[in-house]
């Protein structure tokens, strides 16, 4: 991977006409740190260095060490040197970082700002690579969003892997590659006491951009009742008692109790295998192919069903945060409406 940081640092420059490279080599300190890269260059025939540290991973976590790394060399060693930060690849974030922090940029994909001596290289690559998005994904899937979930009840509390094993479901290895996808990404940090979200609205930000609709089966009912015979209907359904089968409010209809915005024609719900039983049974639901006011999602993840909040009695809710992602998705002034409930019900303080 530096051979090709290398290579591409060099491809980059020489595309440059006042720009030649002189060489590309490593500096091996004993005892000490050195710059991965050192490039020289005559830029219209005057000599610069480039000083270049490469990371394998670009997330927050290790831009941050490699900044540090690059401003002390500068310091120490080559006061007239432009550092530049290197990795497979590095996101918009990380690019905003290295800006505030007057450090170049290059990675491997493509995306690179590099300014110096009256040069100025700016390349940016719209999408994102495979092996970032497969990360996200993972850490927005089923059994990561249980802790996910349960972190953002919490924002403020620290917490250990165990506790939070313990409280989502979710095995201690599976805790630690949340804890550590989190951590690298500087949306938590860790503390004497445990982890700590950080950075709940960003966190936030990147499940809602990379939200799908939970799979499983999607029903679709119509219901002669309508207004209060309707509500109250429900509400009897979803109340939380000891017999088997639990549903509740989803999307727009959880929004109505969460942090009202605007009104649909159709009532959503999920639901288990019994908790759709209770609605049929309470709402007189009939199926149907069009015209339906009533849809009954029943998630492959039934986790979904064990974070909620009951606002009223029998009042049962998806929780702000899932309810926050269904309307993002929604259409029908969903985003609105999703806005409108983060505002509302999703605000942390910093």
């Amino acid at each position: 991977m530096e051979i090709r940081a290398d290579e591409a640092l060099r491809r980059l420059l020489e595309r440059i006409p006042i720009l030649q490279v002189e060489g590309i080599e490593t500096e091996a300190v004993a005892g000490d740190w050195g710059p991965d890269l050192i490039v020289r260059l005559l830029v219209n025939g005057r000599p610069h260095l480039l000083i270049g540290e490469y990371k394998s991973n670009g997330q927050p976590r290790y831009a941050r060490s490699a900044i540090l790394q690059l401003r002390n060399c500068i310091e120490q060693r080559h006061p007239e040197a432009t550092p530049v930060f290197i990795a497979p690849y590095i996101s918009p974030t990380v690019r905003q970082l290295c800006e505030e922090q007057g450090v170049c940029y290059l990675d491997l994909e493509g995306n690179a700002r590099i300014a110096f001596s009256g040069v100025f290289i700016e390349c940016t690559v719209t999408d994102k690579p495979a092996a970032e998005q497969r990360a996200l994904k993972s850490l927005f899937r089923p059994k990561s969003a249980q802790v996910l979930r349960a972190l953002l009840r919490e924002p403020g509390r620290a917490w250990r892997v165990a506790d939070l094993s313990e409280i989502s479901g979710v095995s201690l290895g599976h805790v630690s590659n949340v804890r550590t996808g989190l951590i690298d990404r500087e949306w938590a940090r860790a503390s004497e006491d445990g982890l700590v979200l950080s950075e709940p609205d960003a966190l936030l930000d990147a499940w809602r951009d990379s939200y799908a609709a939970p799979s499983g089966e999607r029903l679709r009912f119509y219901t002669p009742l309508h207004g209060s015979a309707l509500e109250d209907a429900a509400r009897s359904a979803l109340r939380t008692d000891d017999s088997p089968g639990c549903a509740a409010f989803a999307s727009f209809s959880a929004a109505q109790w969460l942090s009202p915005y605007g009104r649909t024609g159709t009532h959503y719900f999920f639901a288990d295998d019994e908790g759709l039983r209770k609605l049929r049974e309470a709402l007189k639901l009939t199926p149907t192919s069009k015209g339906e006011n009533v849809v009954v999602i029943v998630p492959k993840d039934l986790g979904l069903l064990s974070d909620t909040v009951e606002p009223a009695p029998g009042a049962v809710c998806t929780s702000p945060v899932q309810t926050y992602l269904d309307l993002s998705i929604a259409g029908e002034r969903g985003a609105e409406a999703a806005d409108h409930l983060r505002r509302e019900r999703l605000s942390w303080l910093k």
